[in-house]
């Protein structure tokens, strides 16, 4: 066999092949017609594993024959009543048998399977055991059945855990990819719906698909897509996150270039606009692209409520999202250069606050800082029964303690509060990351220039973001380069039947999302059809007894 010679020559040599490497260099040969030889080499290629099972029997009573599955990945049942039984049951007798006749018997008439396939393929026949498939050889025949009998636990569709919402829907994706894409087409029921996959890792062989709507994400974005992920030569994909290394412009940015959800709601979206999303097997979360800025803090609830409350609550956001970034720095720029700036009764409590204090206020907001990264950390880190407790002991008693000792100030407390907090109200948990980093350097530059190192960090940061490219739309679009269609999203959210386009940085083929009619329909007063100037306004008295 020519198996056993290619093993004899490893010995000799001293050089070993793994079976995934042997794969890899014969990847198109093909399965022997003896039984016997066929599942030497699969149980060689197979390793010694106690989960693969090789069961023989004899089909239609006269053929040997052997089915071969990993017992940890398949659905048993299904196994022994859509495969075994009937193959075992049923006795065929014909003068005129042959291989042909046999497969055709097999296919058509005797197995119940909707995932049924012939393979010859070595490599495609063990890459299909190990992902949950069961192969079925009879001796004396060229190919192979392979039958779909996959079956993995998996947990329950709940509200996402990053992404919380009061008003909207309360599912989110699993690990699971055929349950995600579930979830999509559940809420696109559309031909328009594609779904491309693919696999990504030499040894995961992780199944990675790629969603869009056809007629609206443009051609040119999607074909991008898909050279980027299949250029990726990586051992294993785990998650969607070593994908969005890959496939992202800027390495070294700390802004966040593709954005990440757990909600399928909040995806349909972004593919109803003509973006394009990617999801991995056995991750989660699905990767939207392109990606401008202010989709972070955005969130799908702004477009559940009315476009008032939407907008108060995504201004009150935005304020939080400064604060994070330049609170801190302030303070230590108007503490150390100019405390003229502040009222003279506040400038008196503070100085007071500051009396005892051996640190300079750089020194003091470092220190607090980091020590509120380190105890936030902590708190993602620990189980959820005593996260809510460490956090609570870290806010009120190391901070008392750190006032009561003359560690730092009570006013140095509260602007380091308030900063935590306004990170917090950043819905992407990436960007919030990104804000929280360049916290540091904007500090030290006002540590060591006052509001003028604070000027200079700020114009570096939006610099830095009028220069990111995400899939070649720029970042800071529809502000920079600017777009009156797009703004009306941006600060403040308009009302639903003013956006009637669709982003023009993403360049679709159809920009129109709402229909003329309906903004005609709007334009026109209301009917008032119960107004009781036009129904009366009748009083009749009630029958006796009824007090209705």
């Amino acid at each position: 066999m020519f198996f056993w010679r290619r093993k004899n020559k490893r010995e000799n040599t001293g050089n070993i092949d793994v079976p995934q490497q042997f794969l890899e260099k014969h990847k198109n040969e093909k399965i022997n017609k003896n039984l016997e030889d066929t599942l030497v080499i699969l149980q060689q290629l197979l390793g010694a594993n106690d989960d693969i099972v090789v069961r023989r029997f004899r089909v239609f009573k006269e053929f040997s024959a052997a089915m071969v599955y990993c017992s940890s990945l398949v659905d048993h049942t299904q196994i022994n009543m859509d495969v075994l039984k009937p193959l075992m049951s049923t006795s065929y007798r014909d003068e005129t048998w042959n291989s042909n006749r046999l497969q055709e018997i097999i296919l058509e008439e005797t197995l119940y399977h909707s995932d049924l396939r012939l393979e010859s393929d070595l490599s495609k026949i063990v890459r299909s055991i190990l992902s949950g498939g069961t192969l079925v050889f009879i001796d004396g025949m060229n190919d192979g059945f392979v039958v779909g009998t996959r079956k993995v636990d998996k947990r329950a569709i709940n509200q996402p855990g990053t992404e919380q919402v009061i008003r909207g829907p309360r599912e989110g994706f699993i690990e699971q990819l055929g349950t995600n894409i579930s979830l999509l087409r559940y809420r696109l029921p559309t031909a328009d719906l594609r779904v491309k996959t693919m696999e990504v890792g030499r040894v995961t062989k992780s199944k990675v698909a790629i969603c869009y709507l056809e007629g609206i994400a443009s051609p040119d974005l999607v074909e991008e897509v898909k050279d980027r992920i299949s250029a990726i030569d990586i051992d294993v994909v785990l998650d969607v996150g070593y994908l969005e290394q890959f496939i992202e412009d800027n390495h070294m940015s700390p802004f966040p270039q593709i954005q990440n959800t757990e909600r399928p709601d909040k995806t349909v979206a972004q593919l109803a606009e003509g973006r394009v999303a990617i999801l991995s097997d056995g991750s989660p979360f699905a990767l939207i692209v392109p990606t401008v800025f202010h989709q972070f803090y955005q969130t799908p609830e702004d477009y559940a409520q009315r476009f008032l409350m939407a907008s108060a609550i995504r201004l009150i956001r935005l304020v939080s999202l400064f604060f994070s970034l330049i609170a801190s720095s302030l303070y230590v720029a108007i503490i150390s250069f100019n405390p003229e700036l502040i009222p003279t009764q506040f400038a008196v409590a503070v100085a007071g606050g500051r009396a005892g204090v051996p640190f300079p206020a750089v020194v003091e907001v470092f220190v607090m800082e980091v020590s509120m990264e380190i105890l936030r950390e902590a708190t993602v880190r620990l189980p959820q029964q005593v996260g809510g407790a460490l956090s609570i002991v870290g806010v009120l008693v190391i901070g008392q303690a750190a006032v009561s000792a003359g560690f730092v100030s009570p006013i140095t407390v509260v602007v380091i509060a308030l900063t935590t907090i306004g990170s917090f109200a950043t819905p992407a948990y990436n960007a919030a990351m990104a804000l929280r980093l360049l916290r540091f350097p904007i500090i030290f530059l006002a540590g060591v220039f006052g509001l003028y190192g604070v000027m200079v960090g700020i114009i570096l940061i939006i610099n830095h973001m009028l220069s990111l490219r995400s899939f070649g739309v720029p970042y800071m679009s529809p502000v920079v380069p600017g777009n009156y269609q797009g703004m009306k999203d941006i600060v403040m959210r308009a009302p639903l039947w003013w956006m009637k386009k669709r982003p023009a940085s993403l360049h679709t083929a159809n920009r129109e999302r709402i229909g003329d009619a309906v903004i005609e329909k709007l334009k026109q007063p209301p009917s008032n059809t119960l107004n009781p100037i036009n129904v009366g306004n009748r009083k009749e008295d009630p029958p006796d007894g009824d007090t209705t």
